[in-house]
């Protein structure tokens, strides 16, 4: 057992011992500072992290707990050869500790299967099973003392915007407010820029945002447009997020434009576009239909999952509160499908696999489903 697994691994029992650290200045670069609160030596020992290691570590603190989903990949084969090094992207809401604990309301799930204690094995061990060189996370309120520190450890950088008025801050015993956080792999991707946007509609600043960096390739060259997003939740906003979709693909369109060589006023961009996020839209609303029909020429990867390849899944959330079940999808992972190709899509689980109490659950941490895809892209012309 590597020195810096084990000290990773004992950092992690550790994280919830005591009280919470206290939240950090928001960072916004890529590369976040270190929390003063972590054990020093434990810091410089983290580049040394094994992740099948830690992995293995996860799986033995789990090891009471009833078995994981079970999931699979989607190979699509559009007649190319399958490609030599994909990108593979995770998209996911882990669901805020504060929220899950307090505001959320899961009546089904059992108070002990959304401690801490248990979710962050679970969370990292879901994270560690997919390995993504790009990871795009919503509802992250432990992203100092944990995400950041671990991550890094396994060769991420990463960049974190918190939402401005979290409603995290309204549960007693909070780690801070939740936001968005963007996590890619190094050994992959160099970082060129980034910005944290917070969101507008029709010109008023809201409570949600969004991160939004541009990446290049290292073993290709090529750039890519990354942007994580969670947009406003609950029926009667609708009009709110398909403002705030529009806002988004403004800030898209001009940070492209900012890296692209092209004439001015020419219609499209060379640099891919990776857009992931719990869009608490359905397929019916209208800032799934802005996204569809944008001139950035976006597509949803999830479709790919089904026969006709026009339909999106039949859920990505399945949850159970006060008000009543509500099984749906909220979460997308869009792409520029004239420079990009999705090579394969992680399934969802079945109903029998989420089972009566839905989630989260001691199987699963969170009440939204991670979403992975492997992308590669397209020749040029």
């Amino acid at each position: 057992m590597g020195g810096g697994a084990t000290r990773l691994y004992s950092t992690l029992t550790q994280t919830f011992s005591s009280s919470p650290p206290p939240l950090p200045p928001p960072h916004l670069g890529p590369h976040p500072p270190v929390d003063t609160n972590l054990d020093p030596s434990f810091c410089q020992e983290q580049k040394q992290t094994d992740p099948a290691e830690l992995l293995r570590q996860c799986e033995e603190a789990l090891k009471d707990s009833p078995p994981r989903f079970h999931r699979k990949f989607t190979h699509l084969n559009d007649g190319d050869s399958a490609p030599s090094s994909p990108i593979r992207v995770m998209q996911w809401n882990i669901l805020a500790q504060a929220l899950g604990e307090g505001l959320d309301s899961f009546v089904q799930c059992p108070l002990e299967a959304l401690s801490w204690s248990h979710r962050k094995y679970l969370i990292l061990e879901e994270l560690l099973t997919y390995r993504p060189h790009i990871l795009c996370l919503q509802e992250v309120d432990h992203y100092y003392d944990t995400f950041q520190p671990v991550l890094a450890g396994l060769g991420y950088s990463s960049i974190f915007c918190p939402k401005p008025w979290s409603p995290c801050l309204d549960v007693e015993g909070n780690n801070g407010p939740d936001g968005c956080a963007l996590f890619f792999d190094q050994s992959r991707f160099e970082f060129l820029d980034s910005v944290n946007i917070r969101l507008s509609a029709m010109r008023i600043p809201t409570n949600q945002v969004a991160v939004v960096a541009i990446l290049r390739c290292r073993s290709t060259g090529r750039c890519l447009c990354v942007a994580v997003t969670h947009l406003k939740a609950r029926s009667g906003w609708e009009w709110l997020r398909s403002a705030q979709g529009s806002d988004l693909l403004r800030h898209l369109q001009n940070l492209v434009e900012k890296h692209t060589d092209r004439p001015t006023g020419a219609p499209t961009s060379n640099i891919p576009l990776l857009i992931c996020g719990d869009f608490n839209a359905t397929p019916t609303e209208e800032v799934y239909r802005r996204f569809s029909a944008s001139p950035l020429s976006l597509d949803s990867a999830y479709k790919k999952l089904s026969q006709d390849g026009l339909t999106e899944p039949e859920y990505t959330t399945w949850k159970i509160r006060p008000t009543g079940e509500c099984c749906t999808t909220l979460d997308y992972i869009w792409y520029s499908q004239d420079t990009l190709r999705v090579d394969a899509v992680l399934d969802m689980p079945t109903a029998e696999q989420i089972g009566p109490n839905r989630l989260p659950s001691f199987s699963y941490p969170s009440d939204h489903l991670s979403l992975v895809c492997d992308f590669s892209f397209k020749e040029k012309e």
